[in-house]
């Protein structure tokens, strides 16, 4: 009895011991497997970290190529036109906002000559001169994608058209060379060609022009070419005063003090002429009424 005992204490020993070393490896399978579970998380949190570091350290070098795209709506509008102008029949809305922030100065030199009608060659000037020498490096004036890249003999020689992201083109005349293709995307500071004298130029000098589905608008009413800036960050185009130039530099706010005071001391010095003219008239039609009346009054004595 005692024997059958002994056995029978025996194997409930045994199979309590296999039943826990059997959960104990479960336990520690099921350790392992939550162990790499968290390792997996934790590579996935990496991964995207490493991700958003790459986005992150490209956008700072500059690598936002991707981003100065051209909607299929624009592309529509004639972007295999060769003419500086492809907006023909495009309706042009009455008044728009243009974002004009990032504007680069295409040259450093000085504005020569305004927008305008010009009476010398009876034609209209729809852009502006600046001041340059032959060789000089042109920059684009915003981000945007190469539209035209062409040569023409009697008007702008060589030249390019960018179409930028704002809504705006860019027309550039007279390079001595082309330093980008069609279709080149490019950043506002980026060279696009030297400056020349080739085309209708009469000495070497950029010219420039900004326009709206078309629209030539005056340069000036965008930059203030003085301090190489724009005048707001948003420009306001409206039909009836898009040709309108604005400067508001403090040189050119002293000249218009100066023309005003000059003008105004001459119409007052022209006043005091007039006035001074109109006393003299009188006594010499005064003295002539007098000498009248006495060879009258001689003749009736």
């Amino acid at each position: 009895m005692n024997l059958n005992k002994l056995i029978t204490t025996t194997l409930s020993f045994a199979i309590a011991l296999c039943i826990s070393v059997a959960a104990q490896t479960q336990g520690n399978r099921h350790a392992s497997m939550h162990q790499d579970y968290i390792a997996g998380i934790g590579n996935n949190a990496n991964k995207i970290k490493n991700e958003e570091t790459n986005k992150f350290v490209n956008g700072v070098l500059g690598n936002e190529t991707e981003e100065l795209t051209i909607s299929d709506i624009d592309e529509q509008f004639g972007w295999d036109n060769p003419r500086v102008n492809c907006y023909t029949g495009v309706e042009v809305p009455a008044t728009a906002k243009i974002d004009v922030t990032g504007f680069y100065m295409p040259v450093s030199g000085q504005l020569t000559s305004g927008y305008g009608y010009r009476p010398r060659f009876r034609r209209m000037h729809r852009g502006v001169d600046l001041n340059l020498n032959t060789g000089d490096t042109v920059r684009a004036a915003f981000n945007g994608r190469v539209r035209i890249v062409n040569y023409e003999a009697k008007g702008y020689g060589k030249y390019v058209v960018i179409r930028h992201d704002n809504g705006l083109e860019t027309v550039y005349g007279h390079f001595s060379k082309h330093l980008v293709e069609r279709n080149q995307f490019v950043k506002a500071g980026e060279p696009i060609g030297l400056g020349g004298n080739t085309g209708r130029s009469f000495g070497a000098h950029l010219h420039f022009e900004t326009r709206y589905l078309g629209v030539a608008i005056n340069p000036a009413a965008i930059i203030d070419f003085d301090n190489a800036t724009v005048h707001s960050d948003v420009f306001t185009f409206n039909k009836t005063t898009y040709q309108n130039s604005r400067n508001y530099s403090p040189a050119a706010a002293q000249k218009s003090y100066a023309n005003k005071t000059y003008k105004s001391k001459a119409n007052k010095r022209s006043k005091k002429y007039s006035k001074s003219k109109s006393k003299k008239s009188k006594a010499t039609a005064c003295s002539k009424t007098n000498s009248k009346s006495k060879s009258k009054s001689k003749k009736k004595s």
